[in-house]
């Protein structure tokens, strides 16, 4: 009898698959401290980006499916 893969629950919350399949995250950062970061380095924190291609066949794993 073969088991499910079971998703990793902490990965899961914190990354998304996209539509072609690439891994997005949110950038670090943007959370507290904010009064002593510069405005332009704020504003780079702002959305989305996609996961390394070295942090993605980890992630992978991870994130089955």
């Amino acid at each position: 009898m073969k088991m499910k893969m079971k998703t990793h629950s902490g990965a899961k919350k914190r990354f998304k698959r996209t539509g072609t399949g690439k891994l997005v995250r949110r950038k670090a950062g943007s959370r507290h401290l904010l009064t002593g970061k510069p405005r332009d380095r704020k504003r780079n924190l702002k959305g989305a980006t996609d996961v390394s291609s070295a942090s993605t066949p980890a992630l992978n794993k991870l994130l089955p499916q």
